[in-house]
């Protein structure tokens, strides 16, 4: 933090980790936005697709109401992505300025993409808890499959639909990673290095297609890892 600083970007849920902020760690950063008098942006866009404890908003702690531009959006919760549907809130004055700067970039949302998300809405409750079984059971058979791989460690995520593995001690770079077992084995894995430096050595693999097309592309990598262990030996 320095004398420039003038907000603080949390995603939490976070993508692509799927760590979720306990609520110490929550209190922690808001002492920080208080005490420096900071805004929070919070990114909370896979704040339904949460498999432990339900998800804490940082704009429900004391004296963060005023303070925090709280992110939503359809595209995860509801698998819209495309219809490009999301909103903000935050303090009324800032909302006023929002909405001016929305008048001014994007006009307006077409009609029945505004039906779409009122139905969506609507029937939230019933969608998010099917859709939170159906990722959970992939996440697990992800994870239980993978555990035969050689040379990964899987960070066990707390929510949303990618699981990051740790390829360095298979001695490719995550880039040389995700290219070599495309070509060998036809599964498509994000190299972490997308992500930042911090991510780099790690990949993102997705549990969103259907079980059995899931297991077998786990498979397959733990395949492609005993066969580059193999080589090495």
């Amino acid at each position: 933090i320095t004398p420039r600083t003038r907000a603080i970007l949390l995603t939490n849920p976070n993508n692509p980790t799927g760590v979720v902020l306990n609520g110490t760690e929550l209190a922690a950063i808001a002492e920080i936005a208080r005490r420096h008098d900071l805004w929070v942006i919070a990114d909370e866009v896979y704040a339904d697709l949460v498999y432990g404890p339900r998800h804490a908003s940082i704009a429900g702690l004391p004296g963060m109401a005023e303070r925090t531009v709280t992110i939503g959006s359809l595209s995860k919760s509801h698998a819209m992505t495309g219809w490009r549907i999301g909103w903000a809130i935050g303090p009324e004055a800032l909302i006023a300025h929002f909405a001016r700067l929305g008048l001014a970039m994007l006009y307006g949302l077409p009609g029945f993409c505004q039906q779409a998300a009122l139905t969506a809405l609507e029937i939230e409750e019933e969608t998010t808890e099917a859709m939170r079984r159906v990722y959970r059971r992939r996440r697990d058979l992800a994870c239980d499959r993978l555990a035969a791989a050689r040379g990964l460690r899987l960070l066990l995520p707390e929510a949303g639909m990618f699981v990051m593995a740790d390829v360095r001690e298979t001695g490719l770079s995550s880039g040389e990673f995700a290219v070599r077992l495309f070509r060998e084995t036809g599964v498509s894995v994000l190299d972490g290095a997308a992500f930042g430096e911090s991510a780099r050595g790690w990949v993102r693999l997705s549990f969103t297609i259907e079980d059995a097309r899931l297991a077998e592309a786990c498979e397959r990598v733990a395949r492609f890892t005993r066969s580059l262990a193999a080589r090495a030996a």
